[in-house]
């Protein structure tokens, strides 16, 4: 297959495995450009790209953003803070105008769940949903499934841990069903508070101790407490969430195998991962922002070739 089954790229929920399997294969091509001492190509070149991100970003936007000019777009930055949305202009509205400049495709995150499923319906262009709320985070997943690929050559019988604040991350959903579709053994960990239940339907098993966890996972993903998403608190205090859940290097001692950890950040020292763990040999944090660039170059480059026809 050389083109993805989807118009758009709105959750990993609409992609199949062959979508996923050409996305990586993508992926590795654009590796090897942007690791050379030229690292632009024409690919996009006379393609508009509007990034509308309605939620603060620094690690996606600017991936985003450096993934568009390797491949030559023109791009559009839009930040809500300093635009209409505040004097009550609705989205639809926004983005026509936008679109009325000619823009060809959209990178957009919003704090609704639905938002980009709501644009692909009502406008007229490619829609790449940079995180929907709590919902979902495609590129994220799929970028975090490329750096495991990377490490451990095949996803399928691997098992995957995802620890942390899982009902408030829109990186865990979006890993889940990836993962799940590669053939990889997904389990969750963290306190019972912060784990929804609506991972039984997805045959997701809740593990609340850290320690049998990480026994037994070959890889363990470490999500953010995002402090910012709940109204109510969740857990008694930061302090005693570390003591409990969060991962260093005297825990990582008591276990049997070595672990590959990962983070989609920003990081909480101290909090989720101690420094020492951060930034051992244990950690491919910097992989997955490198692999990011990549992954997103791929699924801009995919999408793109959909406009060009």
């Amino acid at each position: 297959m050389n083109n993805l089954s989807v118009n758009h790229l709105l959750g990993i929920k609409n992609l199949n495995k062959e979508d996923i399997n050409l996305i990586f294969k993508t992926a590795d091509n654009f590796k090897k450009i942007i690791n050379q001492p030229i690292k632009k190509v024409p690919s996009l070149r006379d393609i508009t790209i509007a990034n509308l991100f309605f939620e603060n970003s620094t690690r996606t936007k600017l991936s985003f953003e450096i993934a568009e000019k390797r491949l030559s777009a023109d791009i559009l930055n839009f930040s809500s803070s300093s635009s209409s949305v505040n004097k009550g202009e609705s989205l639809i509205d926004t983005v026509n105008n936008i679109l009325a400049m000619k823009v060809d495709m959209i990178v957009m995150r919003h704090p609704n769940p639905g938002a980009a499923l709501f644009l692909s319906k009502n406008v007229n262009a490619k829609i790449i949903n940079a995180g929907d709320g709590s919902h979902e985070h495609p590129t994220q997943a799929l970028l975090d499934a490329y750096s495991i690929k990377e490490k451990l050559n095949d996803l399928r019988n691997k098992n995957v841990l995802i620890l942390g604040d899982i009902m408030h991350s829109r990186v865990a959903l979006s890993n889940i069903y990836c993962l799940q579709k590669l053939g990889a053994n997904v389990k969750v960990c963290g306190p019972s508070s912060l784990v929804p239940k609506y991972l039984n339907l997805l045959n997701i098993e809740h593990i609340p101790d850290l320690e049998l966890a990480l026994n037994w996972c070959d890889v363990v993903n470490v999500l953010r407490i995002q402090l910012e998403r709940q109204d109510v608190q969740y857990i008694p205090s930061l302090r005693e969430y570390a003591m409990t859940y969060g991962v260093n290097k005297n825990i990582l001692s008591k276990i049997k195998k070595n672990k590959i950890i990962m983070h989609p950040g920003p990081i909480n020292r101290g909090v989720e991962l101690s420094s020492d763990v951060a930034d051992s040999d244990h950690s491919i944090v910097l992989d997955q922002v490198e692999n990011g660039v990549a992954i997103r170059m791929a699924i801009l480059y995919l999408l793109g070739r959909k406009i060009k026809k």
